[in-house]
């Protein structure tokens, strides 16, 4: 009887017996590869990750995408991220089709509690919200990052709930609560921490342990952050064995691109961080631990990506996967320690618009060829232009593993296949093209409904104040009159519509609010948003996350029809205002 046979019979043994596996997925945020004691970092201490890399099945070649929504996608379908339309990380580019099915769907179709604790990240109105996808519970936030780590005020479902403490600390909580309370059922709880992502914030005794060793504010701080995840870690494993869980539960811990402020001082040897398509960019660590698996703990070195956890969860907890276009591959014989596995190659696109083909790369088990565009953020700010894209780079990762040397002027002929298989995967993931989808209203499961300044276009000379326009940020220096703010809004069902600013303006404005061939008129009165302070550690920090308290104000009432529409903003009078978000409640 051959090994994968043995494994199968195994599994189904363990279902017949009642065995069947709760499952918690631990994905951290731009904590790299080598950001892990485990993987040989000097610097910090990583006992309880390493671990589960230690006593369970340790993935050594394991790649996901350079930006967090992207590999979050894939990773809860079995898909490339841009079959599910997720092609960024703002502007609502990051969201996932409704339509997509993910994990959570079919494991809460078979009877797992389901919950999404932390950050999501792929969309951020119902019915793209982790309680549209699958998750019966929901506690954290729906955008890319959160401005303020400590006392935050988090969403439970669709509702802001205030929280003390540290914020791993309290996702932790979190998640700890949930697995007790169904301890006595399957469930599956993702548990996404924004740590250590910036801002780099820290309690005390994490951050002054690394400035004792001499690094920077923000090195100190980001690795303070990732022994502040391991300890919780260390949490919820303790928290498993005290439940009798820990033999039944497989755990899952992985990370959603390279890494970020530990890369300088330690990279594992790689080239690149986050947003980069160089191997540091995207190979993360994979960790999977189940004792009633009898997996014997072993390195795996053959490629493996984020596409491939889908179907090897339903495959371990033995349900059927369903009838889509999945793109991964069931990892199981890997988990058994099986010799035999297919040759196969991986991709990576970058997006930087609706209409970019590159950056983008392709990895055998041999060799990483890249194609990058120039720009900042290793093309993540460049322009929307193929023709700046650089000449194909090949490497040879067992010879170069750090990337030092290229090799496509000596090998034509394999750049050629690469690249050509490149072009006809792209060519058919993105057939279906790329947009940013419109902005859910109307739906009960989350009303009232915010619509944020990053998901709205808008004419110059406005433009967001912290940058790029990330999470939280907003729109300011309404200066001309003609300049407009508009968002694309799907209607869901017809009525009286409340409409509400979070806004500032230093004197009183008219403002005009209109939709299709509805319109109201009022004057916005004056009002203050004064900063508030934030616990950051590092300057740079301080200059690009920043919150405000925000006056609220009921501009008025709209009547809405259902389907697509623009929603439009329009300053009549100057100085204008600085916009955060407009929400709309159906009466």
């Amino acid at each position: 009887m051959n090994r994968c046979l043995v494994f199968l019979l195994s599994v189904f043994s363990l279902t017949a017996l009642g065995v069947r596996p709760n499952v918690l997925l631990i994905i951290t945020d731009d904590q790299g590869y080598g950001d892990l004691s485990i993987h040989g970092n000097p610097h910090l201490q990583t006992p309880n990750l390493d671990r589960l890399g230690r006593e369970g099945v340790r993935f050594d070649r394991f790649f996901v995408n350079s930006f967090c929504a992207p590999t979050r996608a894939a990773l809860l379908t079995g898909r490339w991220p841009l079959r599910s339309g997720v092609h960024g990380v703002t502007h609502n580019k990051e969201v996932m089709k409704p339509s997509e099915i993910t994990l959570a769907e079919v494991l809460k179709s078979k009877g797992y509690r389901t919950a999404c604790i932390g950050k999501w990240h792929n969309g951020e109105q119902f019915p793209c919200t982790p309680l549209g996808q699958g998750f019966e519970h929901a506690f954290g936030f729906n955008n890319g990052h959160w401005n303020d780590y400590f006392d935050a005020t988090l969403l439970r479902g669709s509702h802001p709930e205030p929280t003390k403490g540290y914020i791993t600390d309290v996702l932790t909580d979190e998640a700890i609560s949930f697995m007790s309370q169904h301890a006595k059922e399957p469930f599956f709880c993702y548990l996404a921490y924004n740590a250590p992502h910036s801002p780099y914030q820290v309690p005390d005794s994490y951050f002054e342990k690394f400035k004792a060793k001499g690094f920077e504010d923000k090195v100190a701080a980001f690795y303070g952050m990732c022994e502040n995840v391991d300890d919780n870690v260390g949490r919820l494993l303790n928290q498993l064995d005290q439940l009798n869980l820990a033999e039944t539960t497989l755990v899952i811990f992985l990370t959603d691109n390279g890494g970020t402020a530990g890369v300088p001082i330690y990279n594992a040897g790689m080239r690149g961080g986050k947003t980069s398509l160089h191997e540091g960019g995207n190979r993360v660590p994979l960790f999977m631990h189940w004792p009633a698996g009898k997996w014997t703990p072993h390195e795996v070195k053959q490629i493996v990506a984020h596409i491939d956890l889908f179907p090897t969860i339903l495959e371990l907890c033995n349900i059927e996967a369903p009838n889509v276009k999945l793109d991964g591959r069931s990892l199981t014989p890997l988990l058994q320690n099986q010799e035999s596995w297919p040759e196969r190659i991986l991709f990576t696109h970058n997006p930087i618009n609706e209409t970019n083909q590159y950056p983008g790369a392709v990895r055998t088990q041999r060799h990483r060829l890249v194609r990058e565009i120039k720009g900042a953020g290793g093309g993540s700010k460049a322009k929307a232009n193929d023709s700046a894209a650089k000449p194909w780079q090949l490497y040879d990762m067992e010879k170069d593993p750090g990337q030092q040397h290229d090799i496509a002027p000596d090998e034509p002929e394999l750049v050629m296949k690469l690249s050509a298989a490149y072009e006809a995967w792209f060519a058919e993931i993105a057939r279906d093209g790329l947009k940013r989808f419109p902005l859910a209203v109307g739906h009960d499961e989350q009303n009232p409904v915010e619509l944020h300044a990053p998901q709205a276009f808008f004419d110059t000379p406005l433009n967001f104040a912290n940058g790029p326009g990330f999470a939280n940020d907003w729109l300011t220096n309404w200066s001309d009159s003609k300049a407009s703010v508009r968002y694309e809004i799907e209607v869901l069902k017809a009525g009286e519509y409340e409409i509400e600013l979070a806004y500032a303006a230093e004197a009183q404005t008219l403002i005009r609010v209109r939709c299709d061939q509805e319109s109201l008129e009022t004057v916005l009165p004056a009002a203050e948003a004064p900063e508030v302070p934030l616990p950051h550690r590092d300057a740079e920090g301080k200059a690009r996350y920043r919150d405000r308290m925000w006056k609220h104000y009921g501009v008025g009432t709209l009547k809405l029809t259902p389907g697509t529409n623009s929603l439009s903003l329009e300053c009549l009078t100057l100085p204008g205002i600085d916009l955060k978000h407009i929400q709309l409640k159906r009466k």
